[in-house]
C-alpha cells in the first residue's frame, strides 16, 4: 500500500510540474527570436563559472558563503533524493548503504554537515528580510507575494532539514536496537549524537514511526518545491544556467543595434548595407523597440523568468540610489507577471500571439518615468550574479516609445532636433567640427 502510495504520488507529481514547466518554456518562447553566436566553450566556461560556480555571488562574501551551503545541499542532498526515490518504489530500506561501502558513510555524513550549514544560512537569511530588514529586501516591488515567497522557501528548508534529521536520528538509534532490518550508516556527523539525545529513550515501534515521518516529510517537501518553483522566484535553480549559456559573449557595454535604421542610415550615404530594412510598402511605419513580451526576444524573458529577486541590481542603480522610480528588478519582475498574464491568455483561449490584444502592454506595468531615469551605465548588468541584462528591455521600451509613438520627455526633444540638424545633442550656433578649424 506505502508503494503504490508513493507512485500514485510520484507520478502525480511528474504530471503536474512537467505541465507547468512546459507552460513556462512556452511561455518564454513567445518573444521574438533571438541570435545565438560566438564559441560554444567560451559559454560552457561561463555556465561552469558563474551559473555552477557562483562566482558574481562572491562580490558580497557573506551572503555568498551562506548562498553556497544551500545551493552545494540542494546539489548532494539530489543524490540521496535518488535513494529515497528508489526505496519508495521497491519497499526497501537504504538501498545504497551495503552497495557502495565506506563511500555511503562519507556521503550521508556530507550532507548532514552542508544541511547543518544551511540550516544556519537559512536562519540568517530569515533575520536579514525579517528582522535586520536590508533595505534592498524592502523596496516597494517587495511587499506582499515576493516578500513572502522569499519566506515560504526559507520555511521549506527548514522543514526538509527537520525531515532530514529526523529520518537518520531515528534510524541511528533503529540500526542499535534492530540491525538486522535496519542498515548500518556508520558513525554521523550530526545524527549519531543528535538522533540518541532526542530519542534514544523511545521504543521500536515510536522510532519506527519517527523514522518513516522524517523519510516522507523529506520527500514531501521535495515534491512540494518541485510543484512550487515554477511559481517562485527560485525558478532560477534550473533557469539560471541556460540563461547564462545564453548571455551575449560581447562586452555588457555594447548595445544591440537596429539593422533597420543603421542600413537606412548607410543607404542615404550610399555606403553598403546588408539587405535589411525597414519595409514602407504597405504604408506603415515599422515598429523599433518593443512594448510588450510579444516583440521582446525570448532570451529577454529567459532573464524575466530567471531573476532571483536579490536586487543586487537595484541596490547599485544610481537612478534607485538618487530617489528616482527606476528598480532594474521590477522591470525584470513586471516582465515576468506580464509574460504570465500574456501566456495564460493565448493558450487557454488556443490563439496565435500576432492575434492576442487584451489593449494593454509592459507601458501598463511599467512606468515611463522609469525608464527615463535610466543612465546606461550597466551597473545592473554588473552586478548581476547570472547575467540578467535590465538595461536592454529598458532600451527596447524607450526606442519604442521615441521611434515609434515619437513621444518621450519633452526636455529630451531639444536633444532630437539638435542631433537630427546639426549632428550633435548641444544646440550651438557653431559648426560641430569648427573647433578643428580654430
Amino acid at each position: 500500500m506505502s508503494q503504490l502510495l508513493f507512485l500514485i504520488i510520484l507520478l502525480a507529481v511528474a504530471y503536474f510540474a512537467t505541465k507547468k514547466f512546459i507552460r513556462i518554456k512556452d511561455n518564454i518562447m513567445l518573444g521574438l527570436p533571438y541570435n545565438i553566436s560566438g564559441d560554444s566553450a567560451e559559454r560552457w566556461k561561463r555556465m561552469i563559472l558563474i551559473a555552477f560556480g557562483q562566482k558574481k555571488m562572491f562580490a558580497r562574501w557573506i551572503p555568498a558563503v551562506m548562498h553556497l551551503f544551500i545551493y552545494v545541499a540542494f546539489l548532494f542532498t539530489q543524490i540521496e533524493l535518488i535513494e529515497i526515490i528508489i526505496d519508495g518504489l521497491a519497499g526497501t530500506h537504504r538501498f545504497f548503504a551495503d552497495k557502495i561501502g565506506v563511500l555511503y558513510n562519507v556521503l550521508i555524513n556530507f550532507i548532514e554537515f552542508l544541511s547543518l550549514g544551511a540550516f544556519v544560512a537559512t536562519i540568517v537569511f530569515l533575520s536579514r528580510r525579517n528582522i535586520i530588514r536590508l533595505a534592498r529586501f524592502q523596496k516597494p516591488e517587495m511587499k506582499g507575494w515576493p516578500s513572502k515567497d522569499a519566506n515560504i522557501i526559507l520555511l521549506l528548508e527548514i522543514t526538509l532539514i527537520i525531515g532530514i534529521f529526523s529520518m537518520n536520528g531515528a534510524d541511528v538509534v533503529l540500526q542499535s536496537i534492530d540491525p538486522e532490518h535496519f542498515k548500518s550508516t556508520g558513525h554521523l556527523f550530526v545524527s549519531s549524537h543528535l538522533g540518541p539525545a532526542l530519542f534514544g529513550g523511545l521504543d521500536a515501534g515510536t522510532l519506527h514511526i519517527v523514522e518513516r515521518f522524517g523519510w516522507w516529510l523529506h520527500i514531501l517537501v521535495v515534491f512540494g518545491f518541485v510543484l512550487y518553483l515554477p511559481y517562485s522566484k527560485h525558478l532560477h535553480i534550473f533557469l539560471s544556467f541556460p540563461n547564462v549559456y545564453f548571455s551575449n559573449l560581447h562586452p555588457s557595454s555594447k548595445m544591440e543595434n537596429m539593422p533597420e535604421i543603421m542600413n537606412e542610415v548607410k543607404s542615404m550615404f550610399g555606403l553598403e548595407t546588408d539587405g535589411v530594412g525597414a519595409d514602407m510598402s504597405s504604408g506603415e511605419l515599422p515598429v523599433f523597440g518593443s512594448n510588450d513580451v510579444t516583440n521582446l526576444s525570448w532570451k529577454n524573458l529567459m532573464d524575466a523568468y530567471s531573476c532571483t529577486e536579490c536586487g543586487r541590481c537595484t541596490s547599485v542603480c544610481p537612478a534607485n540610489i538618487t530617489g528616482k522610480k527606476l528598480s532594474p528588478r521590477k522591470i525584470m519582475m513586471d516582465v515576468r507577471d506580464r509574460a504570465e498574464v500574456v501566456g495564460n491568455e493565448i493558450f487557454s483561449k488556443g490563439i496565435k500571439k500576432e492575434e492576442f490584444n487584451d489593449g494593454k502592454s509592459l507601458f501598463d506595468s511599467i512606468n515611463r518615468e522609469e525608464i527615463h531615469a535610466c543612465t546606461s551605465c550597466q551597473a545592473c548588468v554588473e552586478a548581476c550574479p547570472v547575467l540578467i541584462n535590465p538595461l536592454e528591455i529598458i532600451l527596447k521600451l524607450r526606442r519604442y516609445e521615441i521611434l515609434t509613438e515619437s513621444a518621450g520627455p519633452a526636455e529630451w526633444l531639444p536633444m532630437f532636433n539638435a542631433i537630427e540638424n546639426a549632428g550633435s545633442p548641444w544646440q550651438m550656433s557653431v559648426e560641430r567640427d569648427e573647433w578643428i578649424r580654430s
